[in-house]
């Protein structure tokens, strides 16, 4: 799969394709049947299924920190959107050039002059442009104009619901990872490369893996028994903090995890931590030997969380055979939209 950053680095063979546009945050169940849609009609005509991101997320660009947590970074979407069946993602810049362009202008510069797009998938409700004149409509009609077709997405539905990103960011906030993963197709997770820190947990007993967090609103914070799959493979049952651990006065959020019977160095490693059971919020502790106990207690519970789980029928994975619900997938896009600004594209 191609990785385009930016229009300038589109060439012939990537155009003539198949097209969606959203932020695709999650990478969720809805989104992979919008994909499924794409690669059928991409079957039919030939030329690359294309994926159209924003980075950063223009709900990110105009409100900050005030924006939804996001539920994958873009690396983990990337792959995941490649999983999927995208030939090629194009990562634009949010910044002030493409905000200032409008509805028309988009369209004959990322749409036809840059990806000479065939057959264009996306909600019925998308807006785009500064003036926020672009709309399904136009789309259609400048597709007549130029020959390219445009269709809207299906409603894809978990248990009579929409999916949607902030459906599953509700679910994991509320520590129902099992639900969420019935959106998600799989269970959450975060990966990243373990870092240096202070290495307070060695100093107490507890020696932990640290993997920095983006400067961005966290989609979980707290305390977690949690499932940890190393680069090699190997999986290891443990307890996971997300946060900035307030005892002793990070400044910026890190997930750090301790493995349960593990010693060996971590540091550079990749790994991919998936947050299992939440067992408590983030408490800001007299000192350092309350903390102690606490940690003790956690690892405690997490403990007899597995155990519990390891009487199922998946304990090193528990929530990969959860049942993944009714669903449906609909024409009916009333509820479908995916807007350029919506988080949930």
């Amino acid at each position: 799969m191609r990785v385009i950053r930016g229009l300038h680095n589109l060439t012939t063979s990537s155009q003539g394709c198949v097209a969606t546009i959203g932020n695709f945050d999650g990478v969720h169940r809805g989104h992979q049947a919008i994909l499924q849609q794409c690669r059928e009609h991409a079957a039919r005509l030939g030329g690359p299924v294309t994926v159209v991101v924003f980075e950063p997320q223009p709900r990110e660009f105009f409100a900050g920190d005030q924006a939804p947590p996001r539920l994958t970074r873009l690396r983990e979407k990337v792959r995941l959107l490649g999983q999927h069946g995208a030939e090629q993602v194009l990562c634009l810049p949010f910044n002030d050039a493409l905000r200032s362009l409008t509805g028309r202008e988009f369209i004959d510069q990322v749409l036809i002059d840059g990806l000479g797009v065939r057959h264009l998938v996306v909600g019925d409700d998308f807006r785009f442009g500064c003036d926020r004149r672009g709309d399904f409509t136009l789309l259609e009609a400048v597709g007549r104009e130029e020959g390219f077709s445009v269709e809207h997405t299906r409603t894809f539905t978990v248990d009579d619901e929409r999916v949607s990103s902030s459906r599953v960011r509700t679910l994991l906030a509320s520590g129902n990872f099992s639900a969420a993963a019935r959106l998600l197709g799989r269970p959450y997770s975060v990966d990243g490369r373990v870092v240096r820190d202070q290495q307070l947990g060695r100093t107490i007993g507890v020696p932990t893996a640290n993997l920095p967090m983006l400067p961005q609103p966290l989609t979980l914070r707290g305390v977690y028994a949690a499932v940890v799959e190393l680069e090699n493979g190997e999986r290891h049952l443990g307890v996971a903090n997300v946060g900035f651990r307030p005892t002793v006065g990070a400044k910026r959020p890190t997930l750090e995890v301790h493995l349960f019977d593990f010693s060996g160095d971590l540091y550079g490693q990749r790994m991919t931590v998936v947050p299992s059971a939440r067992l408590r919020g983030e408490v800001k502790f007299d000192d350092i030997e309350a903390l102690k106990a606490q940690i003790a207690r956690d690892q405690r519970q997490a403990r007899r969380y597995f155990a519990t789980a390891a009487a199922g029928k998946n304990a090193a994975f528990p929530l990969a055979s959860a049942p993944l619900g009714r669903e449906t997938a609909s024409s009916d896009s009333s509820s479908a939209g995916h807007s350029a600004d919506d988080n949930d594209g």
